[in-house]
């Protein structure tokens, strides 16, 4: 497999860190969602393994990792919205 005449070997910093940005905001929502599964794996009240998690404990997390990815969602997409608008600019 050869590379095309006059292709760079390596890519741009600034386009391979966008690329990077924009892998992390497509693989977020999937991330948010593992993190959403885990209070499944949590033993429940009738189970001899150990002790049950409050409920209360296990909406907290559940809304804290919603939470958490609200803010990771609206920090990438501003660090993005400025990368783009700076390409735009050049």
């Amino acid at each position: 497999m050869s590379k095309p005449p006059g292709s760079p070997l390596f890519l741009e910093r600034r386009s391979y860190r966008f690329r990077r940005m924009m892998d992390a905001v497509r693989l977020l929502p999937l991330l948010v969602l593992a993190f959403w599964m885990v209070p499944l794996l949590w033993p429940v009240q009738d189970s001899p393994i150990g002790a049950a998690v409050p409920m209360s404990h296990a909406l907290r997390y559940v809304f804290g990792v919603w939470l958490a990815g609200i803010v990771l969602c609206f920090l990438l997409w501003r660090r993005t919205a400025r990368q783009i608008a700076q390409e735009a600019q050049d």
